[in-house]
């Protein structure tokens, strides 16, 4: 029998089962369309595998079938194949079977993008910019990313060969490695910023992150004198969220609820409380959060806010308080599906976006439905639109130009290109900058090269000269636009100049991470991170922190 038959098979078998349990029976009563529709389904796909004209492949058709079911609910409800639950396991457990190295495609090859530190990959002497030439018996030339992502991964304990040519000799080698279980670190980085304050990057929520914060904090206090700690959840996307409540555990007394969540069905209404005995019950925590900021992380933040535990700096969070699950329907398929939304301990729900009315009709909270909430000290909060921090700051933006040159791989090809002049030279992580003559190659490098850039004051321009055409505005106002035109410098030349702060720091970060990986890069930015100096001023400032935790309202929007 062939996989569609067995599909069609399948679902014709779990409609009967369904009835002959009597289920199927209420549904008809209840929802009469729900048990037709199921039958038409089954009906459809039969007959499309049957009589189309084409053969038809039933994975693709399920996955369409899939899509459309839920192309009108909520971005987070999808359908989950086989092939779909590998990457889905790696999204919750950040573990999987491999090297531990990060690839990207550069030319005709894959080259190494960054080892994890102390994995299989790092052991093995690879380094950022070798190329892997061949895996196995194979040549890699033309390879894509996944491609060699798929021969890479394995079970642990298997082995792997691969030929890589080194970046800064050009000498190739084959080597044989032994694929690991990896586990992608939650914790990116964790130092401290001064003498008595300490900072933790935490990048995701995955299986496990508890574990490492509680393991990160002891090792901050035990080797320093800690008196203040700054958390954060900039760019965190979120994950478990029994993982965002052991991690809340760590600051509050144990028993303290941390979020409940309300679905439709009754077995989703849960309140998470603390079921530790936390580590760091009164020490001052300021948490950094921006636009990217989302899900669990939003649930760590806004409940510490909501309990006055600590001070929010930064930008408006994203606004998710939903909350989805998987649920199997054969053939180890899933489909991840909304099932509630969150409350965090003040009683609000921070969700931006209403999808309610579903599809087109998804909108953002209207203002008139904004509710005010109180935390417990009595400061007004409000619902309806992500976390919005005590102390609100203006996000800083790279340069589209500085974007352009880092998507074309121009920051990529000259780091390489450094690396070859003085990869046998030590570097500060926290004082390290290239030089003016550095910089001047850069310029020259990127001179010649075709950058494909427009700036958006030209694209307004240009914009705005269709509009005169079209209106017959043109006249003397033409000669205006023309001096506009010649007064603006926004030539690759000009940007490189303009832009020249921003690119260096780019720079920089790129070739300290090849010396020290990325947490090098990350503890090499801190100096220069205006959040993180405000976060500094406040828990060094006991007086502002109290005021702020005992009477300040937060901004509405």
């Amino acid at each position: 029998m062939n996989r569609a038959r067995r599909v069609v098979k399948y679902i014709a078998t779990s409609i009967a089962m369904i009835a002959t349990a009597g289920i199927l029976t209420y549904a008809v009563r209840d929802d009469f369309g729900l048990g037709r529709n199921m039958e038409l389904i089954v009906n459809m796909m039969r007959e499309l595998s049957t009589h189309y004209v084409d053969k038809l492949n039933p994975d693709e058709m399920m996955r369409n079938a899939a899509d459309g079911m839920t192309s009108n609910l909520d971005p987070y409800t999808t359908y989950l194949s086989e092939e779909d639950m590998k990457e889905f396991e790696l999204a919750t457990t950040g573990k999987y079977g491999g090297i531990g190295a990060l690839i990207r495609k550069r030319g005709d090859y894959v080259v190494i993008a960054e080892p994890y530190k102390g994995s299989p990959a790092d052991r093995a002497g690879l380094k950022i910019g070798d190329k892997i030439v061949a895996i196995g018996k194979e040549d890699a030339k033309g390879f894509s990313t996944e491609q060699v992502s798929s021969r890479l991964k394995g079970d642990p304990n298997t082995n792997v060969k691969i030929t890589v040519e080194n970046l800064v000799d050009g000498k190739q080698r084959t080597l044989s490695i032994k694929r690991e279980r990896i586990a992608i670190p939650g914790i990116a980085y964790a130092g401290m910023v001064n003498d008595s304050i300490g900072y933790i990057r935490h990048a995701d929520f995955t299986d496990g992150c508890y574990d490492d914060m509680r393991n990160t904090i002891e090792r901050l206090r035990s080797g320093h004198n800690l008196k203040g700690l700054i958390l954060d959840y900039r760019n965190n996307g979120g994950g478990i969220l029994q993982e965002a409540v052991k991690i809340v555990s760590l600051f509050t007394p144990k028993g303290t609820e941390v979020v409940s969540t309300r679905g439709r069905v009754e077995s989703e209404n849960k309140v998470f409380r603390t079921e530790l005995e936390p580590l760091l019950p009164e020490m001052p925590l300021v948490v950094l959060v921006n636009g990217h900021t989302a899900s669990s992380s939003e649930i760590v933040a806004g409940a510490l806010q909501d309990m006055d535990r600590a001070v929010v700096v930064g930008q408006k969070s994203f606004g998710k308080g939903l909350v989805q699950s998987s649920r199997p329907i054969g053939y180890d398929a899933y489909v991840k599906m909304t099932t509630a939304k969150y409350y965090i301990p003040s009683g609000r729900c921070i969700q931006n976006v209403d999808y309610s009315e579903h599809g087109s009709e998804a909108r953002v909270v209207a203002d008139s439905l904004i509710r005010e909430f109180k935390t417990r000290n009595g400061r007004k909060v409000y619902d309806g639109g992500g976390i919005m921090p005590d102390v609100p700051m203006e996000a800083q933006y790279i340069s589209r130009f500085a974007m352009t040159l880092y998507a074309m791989g121009l920051i990529d090809e000259f780091g390489d290109e450094y690396m070859k002049r003085h990869h046998s030279e030590p570097l500060d992580i926290r004082n390290f900058t290239i030089s003016d003559e550095e910089y001047g190659r850069f310029v020259e490098f990127v001179k010649s090269r075709d950058v494909t850039y427009t700036s958006e004051t030209r694209h307004a321009i240009e914009q705005l000269k269709k509009a005169l055409e079209a209106d017959r505005f043109e006249g003397s106002l033409s000669t205006h636009i023309a001096d506009l035109e010649r007064e603006l410098k926004d030539d690759t030349e000009s940007n490189l100049r303009t832009y020249r702060d921003e690119i260096v720091e780019s720079l920089n970060s790129n070739i300290v991470m090849r010396y020290h990986y990325s947490e090098g890069a990350i503890e090499h930015s801190l100096p220069e991170d205006r959040e993180v100096a405000v976060a500094v001023a406040l828990l060094a400032n006991p007086k502002e922190y109290s005021e702020i935790l005992s009477s300040r309202d937060t901004r509405r929007k």
